[in-house]
């Protein structure tokens, strides 16, 4: 029983010692703690008043300003788009003049379809390159277009590779079978079918209902017997 006694009573004066210890830390450097804790509620109100102040309004903007060039598109006036009128930037502006924005990070997006369709497929990689996006359409369908623009340019390997990301982007019933698709096709071009007959087989398994599901069984068997 003395023995527990003992042994609590070491615990406790222990914790006081390190008590102790901690205040006199504080204490020796109350300065240097003063100024940290002064450093970091300046560095939080600055982000604050940026985000408040700065990028809001600047993101409210941006999204007026590309209104117009989002009707051009829709239009397919992929020039007009791109460029703008003498009123409203087009794409390329809004990404120059609000590229903190979100607005501006989805004109990078609208700028690579609309290269793409013009057939600058360089320059529709670039753009859709520098978008970033989670969205469930929105992502498969840019990572989907790169793959286009990289088949145009001869890249068959490459595309490929975007098909299947693009595929693997958001899992559904309507873009999966498309860039599943897309990929077996690019991969019969470089003579790998076993690839091709891989990704048949998965829109078969999977996405039958689709319309790439309803045909895809020629597809199946031209894979089959080039890979014999």
């Amino acid at each position: 029983m003395a023995k527990k006694q003992e042994q609590v009573a070491d615990g406790i004066e222990a914790v006081e010692s390190a008590l102790s210890r901690s205040e006199q830390f504080i204490e020796d450097n109350q300065h240097i703690l003063t100024t940290v804790v002064v450093i970091v509620i300046a560095v939080v109100g600055l982000y604050l008043g940026y985000n408040k102040f700065y990028l809001l309004p600047l993101e409210d903007e941006a999204q007026s300003q590309m209104f117009v060039a989002e009707q051009h598109f829709e239009r397919d006036s992929f020039n007009l788009a791109l460029n703008g009128d003498l009123n409203y930037p087009g794409f390329l502006g809004i990404i120059d003049d609000y590229s903190p924005t979100k607005a501006a990070n989805l004109a990078n997006y609208y700028a690579g379809i609309s290269y793409l369709h013009l057939g600058q497929f360089e320059s529709a990689i670039e753009y859709l390159e520098a978008f970033s996006s989670n969205d469930k359409m929105l992502k498969p369908i840019s990572l989907g277009a790169i793959g286009d623009a990289s088949m145009e340019l001869g890249n068959k390997e490459e595309a490929a590779s975007f098909y299947i990301k693009a595929a693997k982007a958001s899992e559904n019933e309507f873009t999966t079978p498309i860039y599943l698709m897309k990929a077996g096709q690019a991969y019969e071009l470089v003579g790998d079918n076993k690839n091709a007959l891989k990704v048949y087989k998965q829109i078969k398994e999977k996405y039958k209902k689709s319309a790439e599901g309803r045909v895809i069984e020629k597809y199946i068997t031209r894979a089959e017997i080039n890979i014999k």
